[in-house]
């Protein structure tokens, strides 16, 4: 992963430190030698929207990475230390989920260490594929080659965090300054999410366990299944249905929000996430109801202790996009294979500033609501 970019207005002068590192098969994708390389990569990133004509990249990709690159979780996960909850009138199913929480925490480093965190820091490299049904059978079929980018991730709990991911000359922004979550992307401008503040999906990806671990402390377990040979635990989250109306638009009305989470029982870690979504975007008059399910389902994996905490380094995102009406249904698919290179916590002089949304924030709110993406 390269970091630093050349200074080649002054020979002797400091090298720039990149916004997003990025893997070099990604660098040597923009032009024939060095020098021209970096120049595209500086005006990749000093680019406030996207030339779409300069880009590889179909606007069904990019709405797909925008999917799989920074979608939100529907719930806000609560930023107690204690993980637990009284069992006192609890069901059976509802007792069974926070055992499996508290063997969650166990395996990845206990009590004490995953309270002692307090920011993180995490950078790692992508490689996205684009899918396409075939007609007539309902198969994926690939769109071509893999597309290679990479991301940095910075997060202060609760609810303070910001993704930078950038993809073959495409970039997507996201963050939470702990009242307003807010995306932006090249081609498309600042947008904030309707309702609270919610975190990242990808925390949820192995890299913060403390995070998940809140997440399912109210948790039901559904049964059990296999993932990759290992008999794991299923914990079931469904998102009541006034969280649901208050993350709606005047546009979308969602309907249904389910997080399911896969721990095993022979290591107690997670080894599987997924979440599906279902949105009616409503109908202007005359026009017929067309509904969006997103389903997005990481596996999981090469899990490894950084100062005491067990985290993922590695693993793979499927997100399928499928869009039905009484006149036309569709289905697209994107993967994505990620990799984490860097993890570091606790990280000293990371402030409010670092978490500051764009600065038309202001404006967005004088517009009113915006299309949801996340």
């Amino acid at each position: 992963m390269r970091k630093l970019c050349p200074n080649f207005d002054k020979e002797d002068g400091l090298e720039t430190v990149l916004e997003v590192p990025i893997p070099e098969e990604m660098l040597n994708g923009m032009g024939t030698n060095g020098f021209n390389r970096w120049q595209n990569l500086r005006t990749l990133m000093n680019a406030q929207f996207l030339d779409k004509s300069s880009t590889p990249l179909n606007n069904e990709f990019i709405v797909l990475l925008k999917l799989v690159g920074a979608p939100l979780i529907p719930l806000q996960v609560p930023s107690d230390h204690t993980f637990t909850r009284p069992l006192k009138d609890c069901s059976i199913k509802d007792s069974t989920a926070k055992y499996i929480v508290q063997q969650y925490v166990a395996a990845t480093g206990g009590l004490a260490a995953l309270n002692s965190l307090g920011s993180m820091y995490a950078m790692g490299q992508v490689r996205i594929y684009g899918w396409e049904v075939r007609q007539g059978d309902d198969s994926f079929q690939s769109r071509g080659r893999a597309e290679a980018g990479g991301f940095v991730l910075w997060q202060k709990n609760p609810d303070l965090w910001c993704l930078e991911l950038v993809v073959s000359g495409y970039k997507v922004s996201a963050g939470s300054n702990g009242k307003v979550a807010w995306n932006q992307s090249s081609s498309q401008p600042f947008h904030a999410n309707k309702g609270p503040p919610r975190p990242l999906r990808r925390f949820f990806q192995g890299l913060d366990p403390r995070c998940t671990a809140n997440l399912f402390q109210d948790a039901e377990c559904v049964g059990e299944n296999t993932i990759n040979d290992e008999v794991c635990f299923m914990l079931k989250l469904q998102t009541e249905q006034q969280i649901l109306q208050a993350q709606s638009t005047s546009n979308t009305e969602i309907i249904m929000h389910t997080i399911l989470g896969y721990f095993s029982q022979r290591t107690g870690l997670l080894i599987k996430f997924e979440d599906t979504k279902l949105v009616r975007m409503k109908p202007a008059k005359g026009k017929e109801s067309v509904f969006w399910e997103t389903s997005i389902e990481t596996t999981i994996d090469d899990y490894r202790y950084i100062d005491g905490i067990n985290i993922a380094h590695g693993g793979t995102t499927v997100a399928t996009l499928n869009r039905y009406s009484a006149s036309h249904n569709h289905k697209r698919m994107i993967e994505e294979t990620w990799t984490i290179e860097e993890v570091d916590f606790n990280i000293f002089g990371l402030s409010m500033d670092c978490f500051l949304p764009p600065s038309d924030i202001e404006k967005e709110h004088e517009n009113g609501e915006q299309k949801q993406w996340e």
